[in-house]
Order: structure tokens, then C-alpha cells, then sequence
């Protein structure tokens, strides 16, 4: 038997195998990326590779008990089954929540692209910063990836896709005697990589980091750029679970209907929308377009099937692994910040005397709000104008202060892995550095 047959069939064999090992209820799980990357280093082209990491989860129901086993590669089905009831006898019983369903394949999404044109697209770039800035030491990642995912049930839910996602990461070095910048950025799409646009950004920020200025002192607005912005979603999305509601750990538990954001910001998630798709997710439940946070006012949770039930309400189809190891938890999946209608030049325009965050050290925030950053880049605006990189700055505050004391969101919406964000300016933070 081939190891592609093995793996169509393995699913049935698994459900077949726990059924006559006594198991009420079972189901399988199996991921498998396959992915071509190109990596550039010291301007040069450095490797090919190809790489394919496959792994099925078993989950199953012994007298209430569950137990769950992942194996990667080649699999033993009886091994995986006895591994698993292994396990269940050492946990609790549960209540059994599985989907019925029935044979379902969800069309294929996205298009692959050649080595070659990643190799291209790379070339090309690194040749136009080094026109530019003929020091500048570059390095880049491009890559073309495709995941298949099936979830497969005694309950007949047979459900499974494709996604095929391209990715690209660029940088660039470059050292002034003890000076030394660091410059990188990266891009999420489908079908084509907009390389142009990526390569802009780091021109635009070799440019701006020019110069070194001192750091304005105390409070003053922030501009986190797309890919800062990260930081601040991180702390919504977690206040945004139904897991934490139970816990009663995010500090919107009770704020159902109110206000808990400026009321410029609207956060949703679309499936349908952005460089990856997901029709349903681990627990077979359909993904859908939910509004979380709509003009300010909060209005709903995310939730998997337990959670979902612990609140009195059903799933919201987010239930989703960490691993394959992992049961399902609340998560997200596409996650979507509406844009404002300013350029990211006439936000700088606007602002008198600021900072842009661009990169940062250390980690974000946690479900508290409060972070202490280290600007890794960051730049001082002043009249309107960039004036230059600054060094050894902190910015600190509270990403839910922040966010109620929003000054306004950039239309330069991008995708940040499975968040599509803007630049976002705030006040209300403490700005600190050595001069």
C-alpha cells in the first residue's frame, strides 16, 4: 500500500479499530503542509527546499473517558488506538460533543507558484534596495505553502480542504561604525506576492532611519505601524474569548452592549476574506462572518462547542487546536480591524510631535492591557515630518486606555499571519528615552 493510499484511508481504519476496541465514539483529525521555500542571505541566493510535515490526532470516548494520540510520518494504526485508550483511562469522563455530518470535500483555494518566480521575485528586490542603498546587506525568505486538513468522525462528518498560501519576508542590514539597523517586513497573499509594495516599505524606512533624533519625552500620540499594531490585537483577541468569560479572566466578562473601545474601531473575522480559508474548523462546526466589536460597543464572544455551551449559547465555529496534541479551544481565524481613510504619510502629516513604532523587543501585552516595550525601530515625527530613527525608547501604557483614547486607524490595512490590520495611532501612552 502507497503512503498516499495509507493516508486516504487511515481515517476509516482508526474509527474501525477504536469501534472494536470498546470506544463509544471517535474521531481523526490529519494536517498536512507542504511547503517550497527560497532563502536569500548576504544578498545572494542561499537554498532551496521542500518540505512536507504530515500528522494525524486520534480522539476517542472510552466509557466516557477520552483519550487522544498524535503520530507524524507513517503511522501504525493499532498503536495509535491502544496509545489512545491508554490515555482515557486516566481522565475523567466527559460529555461526548462530536458533529454529525456527512462526506464533504470543500473546494481547493488559492494558486501555487513556481520556485522560479519566488526566485525572481526575490531577486528583484534585493537588487532595487541595494540601487538605493549599495551598503545594505539583504536578506529573504519566499515561500509557497499548502495545507490540507481533514476531520473525519463516527458520527459521518467527513469534512476536508486545501489552502495553498504564498509568503514572502524581506530585510535589510546595514551598520554605521557602531550604528547598527535592522530593517524588515513581510507580506501574506494569494495567488501573487505584491513584491513591489513590500520592497517600498523598506526604502521607505532605510530613508526615515537616516538620521538618529532623540525621543520626545512623556506622553505623546503613538503610531503603531501594520505590523506594530500586532501588539495591541494580541490583548483584544484574548479579551474577546469565551474561555476567559468562563474563567471570568477578560476584563470585558460583563460588558456585553457596552462601549469598550474608541468608536472608530469595528473587529470582525471573515473566513472568505484575506490569504487563508477555513470553511469549517476542528471541531467540524462551519466558520461564519461575526462582528465582535461594532463602532466601539462589544457584542459578542467567540466560542467552541464546551465554552459555547457553558454560556448558554452554541458554538460560534471557533474551536481550534493549538497542535494536534491539543483539544480544541476558542481561537481565532481571520481576524479583521476595519481601516480608517488616511494614507499612512497623512497620519504623520497630522501629528506634531510623536513617535512611529515600526518594531519592538520583548514581549506584548498580556490579558491585563499593561506592557513596557523596547523600540527596536521607531522613528520621531515633529511638525508633520519624520526626523529620524530613535534609539534606547520605551514606550508603556494599557492596550484598553489606548484603544479608548484611539486618534484615528490609517487605510493601509494588511495582513499580519491571520490578522488584517492598519496603522494605528493612540495617545494615553508614556514615551521614554535617553538622550
Amino acid at each position: 500500500m502507497g503512503a498516499a493510499t495509507h493516508w486516504e484511508t487511515l481515517p476509516e481504519q482508526l474509527l474501525d479499530l477504536a469501534h472494536k476496541a470498546g470506544a463509544e465514539a471517535a474521531e481523526v483529525f490529519q494536517s498536512r503542509a507542504a511547503s517550497r521555500p527560497v532563502y536569500f542571505e548576504a544578498n545572494r541566493l542561499k537554498q532551496l527546499e521542500s518540505n512536507q510535515v504530515e500528522g494525524t490526532a486520534l480522539r476517542l470516548w472510552h466509557q466516557g473517558q477520552p483519550g487522544i494520540a498524535v503520530a507524524h510520518g507513517p503511522i501504525e494504526p493499532q498503536a495509535l488506538v491502544d496509545k489512545a485508550l491508554a490515555i482515557s483511562q486516566i481522565n475523567p469522563a466527559e460529555a461526548i460533543e462530536l458533529m454529525a455530518g456527512q462526506p464533504r470535500r470543500y473546494p481547493d483555494v488559492g494558486e501555487a507558484v513556481s520556485v522560479d518566480q519566488l526566485m525572481t521575485w526575490g531577486q528583484g528586490a534585493i537588487a532595487q534596495i541595494r540601487d538605493a542603498y549599495p551598503e545594505v546587506i539583504c536578506a529573504a525568505e519566499l515561500e509557497c505553502d499548502v495545507e490540507t486538513t481533514r476531520i473525519v468522525n463516527s458520527r459521518g462528518l467527513d469534512y476536508s480542504y486545501s489552502d495553498t498560501t504564498l509568503s514572502g519576508y524581506l530585510s535589510a542590514e546595514r551598520v554605521r561604525g557602531d550604528d547598527f539597523l535592522s530593517v524588515g517586513d513581510g507580506q501574506t497573499r494569494r495567488s501573487s506576492l505584491d513584491i513591489a509594495t513590500l520592497t517600498q516599505q523598506i526604502l521607505q524606512r532605510l530613508a526615515w532611519a537616516e538620521d538618529n533624533v532623540p525621543a520626545p519625552q512623556g506622553r505623546v500620540p503613538v503610531l503603531f505601524t501594520a505590523k506594530a499594531a500586532d501588539m495591541l490585537w494580541g490583548t483584544v483577541q484574548a479579551a474577546l474569548s469565551g474561555k476567559r468569560v468562563v474563567e471570568n479572566s477578560s476584563p470585558w466578562s460583563d460588558r456585553l452592549g457596552e462601549r469598550v473601545t474608541a468608536p472608530e474601531l469595528t473587529i470582525y473575522q471573515d473566513p472568505d476574506q484575506g490569504p487563508f480559508s477555513c470553511p469549517f474548523d476542528d471541531e467540524g462546526h462551519p466558520t461564519q462572518k461575526l462582528v465582535f466589536i461594532d463602532q466601539g460597543t462589544l457584542r459578542l464572544f467567540y466560542t467552541d462547542c464546551t465554552v459555547g455551551h457553558a454560556l448558554g449559547g452554541g458554538s460560534t465555529g471557533n474551536g481550534f487546536r493549538p497542535d494536534l496534541g491539543s483539544y480544541p479551544t476558542p481561537g481565532l481565524f481571520n481576524t479583521l480591524i476595519t481601516p480608517g481613510q488616511q494614507s499612512l504619510d497623512t497620519l504623520v502629516q497630522n501629528l506634531d510631535e510623536a513617535i512611529i513604532v515600526d518594531q519592538m523587543l520583548g514581549g506584548g501585552a498580556g490579558i491585563s492591557g499593561d506592557f513596557s516595550i523596547n523600540v527596536d525601530l521607531g522613528y520621531r515625527i515633529h511638525k508633520g515630518q519624520v526626523q529620524g530613527r530613535v534609539k534606547d525608547t520605551m514606550v508603556a501604557g494599557n492596550v484598553y486606555t489606548a484603544l479608548l483614547n484611539l486618534l484615528a486607524l490609517g487605510s493601509d490595512g494588511d495582513w499580519n499571519g491571520g490578522c488584517y490590520t492598519p496603522s494605528v495611532v493612540v495617545a494615553g501612552l508614556s514615551v521614554t528615552g535617553r538622550h
